[in-house]
């Protein structure tokens, strides 16, 4: 039986890949905030992304939102920090990977690391 935080961990990548937004928001807390780590490398939001409508919005356009001239990209859970958490990859080179913290209500809190440099190890060779 899957705990709370594997089940939200599923439906938000469930909602990725079938580009539901609504799917996404139902994951999320009310509250829920995200923090992207571009380690100035890549875009990335400057601050903290509050409130279920712009986490998810935010998500779907890290995570969701495929681009039609690279149709590889490959969303998978992984063990995050040792829970589930998400890994996106474009031609088994991870671009992104996301932590999450879960509570009763939904996911509270997102760490979305999109730094190439902190994302080496998640690359599949």
């Amino acid at each position: 039986m899957l705990d709370r935080h594997d089940e939200l961990v599923r439906r938000l990548v469930g909602a990725c890949r079938e580009s539901d937004v609504a799917g996404l928001r139902a994951a999320l807390d009310a509250g829920a905030v995200a923090v992207c780590d571009g380690g100035g490398l890549v875009p990335a939001e400057p601050g903290p992304v509050v409130g279920t409508a712009a986490v998810a919005r935010l998500l779907h356009r890290l995570l969701c939102e495929t681009d039609p001239d690279r149709p590889d990209a490959e969303l998978t859970i992984e063990s995050v920090n040792g829970r589930a958490g998400l890994a996106l990859r474009r031609d088994g080179r991870a671009v992104a990977v996301v932590a999450v913290k879960v509570a009763d209500t939904g996911m509270v809190f997102l760490w979305i690391v999109l730094s190439p440099a902190k994302l080496r190890r998640w690359h599949r060779r």
